[in-house]
């Protein structure tokens, strides 16, 4: 952390540091860390944490809270999502004292107009995650410069070489969790007793929309559970520039 004042002096065009110079100043920072600096370099009005409220949600927004409770949250309510999720949702804003969650639904008209019978999930999961989860987060992210991510290395395929931060194509994306390990992330869980998403007890290690999430077997990674028995491995909200 040393050597993030020069970073934040170096400024990009937009009049925000590079995501490389930055990527660079906080590559060893703790989680803790790297939230103070985004908040610093973008400032809470131009900051939001995107949370799915999912299985290990919980670590980062705890971490975030410790940061600052008031950072805006946004939640993709994409119309598939387990009532356990909602409600596990309700319990951490109450149990983490956050102040501003936003929960954000994809555009009425596209839901009518492309998945009238919601069997779009089905018959192109790309599709069904992009007018349900990317182009509402797109909607939602656009008064911000920057924002924060739960993504980990640990969880493989696309996210093994994941930066601590990026450029999205617009703007600053954080991912403070990038060097943190399975083990570090149940000492969050342990250390600030924090309740377990209420899906965890019957197997389900990640998830996401109902249709596209199964409980995992012995011996399976978290996200073997999601779009099992497809090639598909992410929503588009990590693999798509946004714009």
């Amino acid at each position: 952390m040393s050597t993030l004042a020069p970073e934040l002096a170096a400024a990009a065009p937009g009049g925000l540091p590079a995501a490389d110079a930055l990527d660079r100043a906080l590559r060893t920072a703790s989680p803790a860390e790297v939230i103070a600096a985004a908040l610093k370099t973008v400032g809470r009005e131009r900051l939001a944490l995107v949370s799915s409220f999912g299985t290990e949600s919980a670590a980062l927004l705890k971490v975030m809270a410790d940061v600052d409770p008031a950072i805006p949250v946004v939640f993709l309510d994409t119309g598939w999502l387990f009532e356990e999720t909602l409600a596990y949702r309700d319990t951490l804003i109450k149990t983490l004292g956050l102040t501003d969650v936003r929960s954000i639904k994809p555009d009425e008209q596209a839901l009518s107009r492309q998945d009238p019978d919601r069997e779009l999930w089905f018959t192109d999961p790309d599709a069904c995650c992009r007018i349900r989860k990317v182009e509402p987060l797109a909607r939602a992210l656009k008064p911000f410069a920057g924002w924060i991510n739960g993504r980990k290395r640990f969880q493989g395929g696309a996210r093994t070489d994941i930066p601590v931060v990026e450029d999205d194509g617009v703007r600053l994306k954080f991912n403070p969790f990038a060097n943190v390990s399975r083990e570090e992330i149940e000492a969050i869980y342990a250390l600030g007793k924090l309740p377990p998403h209420p899906l965890v007890a019957s197997g389900y290690q990640s998830v996401g929309c109902m249709p596209c999430s199964s409980r995992s077997a012995t011996g399976e990674d978290a996200r073997d559970g999601r779009w099992r028995g497809r090639a598909k491995t992410e929503c588009g909200i990590h693999t798509m520039k946004m714009s």
